[in-house]
């Protein structure tokens, strides 16, 4: 896809062009992610956290069919309440364009349309990966091939609990991703601060961020850099009650026939009315912790590059 194609708002536009910092957002946590009317008082606080670190927010979306970086409250308020938005992953971007239909963009989505727009650093919650018997179903987020082969840098609480996570790692090993864990050893888990799975690189400021991803660059290397940020030990779910409401709703969801992309979606409400709405608070901080960090990350790339101007 030209970049033409792709509709950065001026806002947007210029502060790329005077190298400030600017942090992407994705839109299916706005469109599908999260209840009404809530989702749009979550998204304007997305992008407040940002301005209050003197960054720019680029909320991504497809708006009748043109991929936009940068929403305006009108089309943010649109993707938030209208219901027939749909989801767009980035097998869909030509056909929602094609139809000038109007969605929420997924992280896989995203990620492409942050690169033809020029953005580097991009906020999500959580990443998508191998799903739990993909040996049968093949089950495989198109998160993580589209991150072999995007050059930008992702901030999430490492992937979803629901998913398989051993297998997830051993996947971005074999696609080039690189991962490094913010201030932990460790791989989170979205909901729990720890997988249980080791990371072989730690990193402990956006600066040692920024260095990355200038030595990235300079070396020539074309996939991303994900930068796991465990949610704080305090504020994730309770483990075993957790380990439980994920083996039941498995079970639920295979004595119901789901599979494919519906999986996701049926896991993340079945555990969300067990657990009595806790988990849309996490999810909340943990977007909020994301999108923090990558305003950091975004400031110390901007002061990086402006140096090297």
């Amino acid at each position: 896809m030209p970049s033409s194609l792709v509709e950065v708002s001026p806002r947007v536009s210029a502060a790329l062009a005077a190298g400030q910092p600017v942090v992407a957002l994705e839109s299916t946590i706005i469109s599908h992610g999260l209840p009404r009317p809530d989702n749009y008082v979550a998204a304007k606080k997305f992008e407040e956290i940002l301005e209050n670190q003197g960054v720019i927010p680029a909320t991504i979306a497809v708006i009748d069919g043109t991929p936009k970086v940068g929403l305006s409250s009108q089309d943010l308020e649109r993707v938030a309440a209208d219901e027939s938005v749909v989801k767009v992953g980035s097998r869909d971007i030509a056909i929602a364009m094609a139809r000038k239909v109007t969605g929420g963009t997924t992280v896989a989505a995203t990620s492409l349309l942050v690169a033809r727009a020029g953005l580097r650093v991009f906020a999500t919650g959580g990443l998508g990966g191998v799903h739990r018997g993909a040996a049968e179903t093949f089950d495989e987020s198109a998160d993580l091939t589209v991150l072999s082969r995007t050059p930008i840098t992702v901030v999430s609480a490492g992937v979803k609990s629901i998913l398989d996570i051993p297998a997830t790692l051993e996947r971005l090993e074999t696609l080039g991703v690189a991962v490094v864990g913010y201030r932990t050893s460790r791989f989170p888990a979205f909901w729990l601060s720890d997988s249980g799975y080791d990371l072989d690189w730690r990193v402990d400021s956006p600066e040692e961020i920024a260095d990355i991803m200038a030595a990235k660059d300079e070396f020539g290397e074309p996939s991303a850099l994900l930068v796991a940020n465990p949610l704080p030990t305090a504020l994730q779910l309770d483990p075993d009650a957790l380990d439980g409401a994920l083996r039941d709703t498995l079970l639920l969801a295979a004595e119901q026939g789901i599979r494919g992309k519906a999986v996701s979606p049926f896991l993340l409400d079945h555990i969300r009315q067990v657990t009595d709405g806790a988990s849309v608070g996490v999810n909340l901080t943990i977007a909020r912790g994301n999108i923090e960090l990558a305003g950091q990350i975004a400031t110390s790339w901007a002061a990086r590059t402006g140096e090297a101007r």
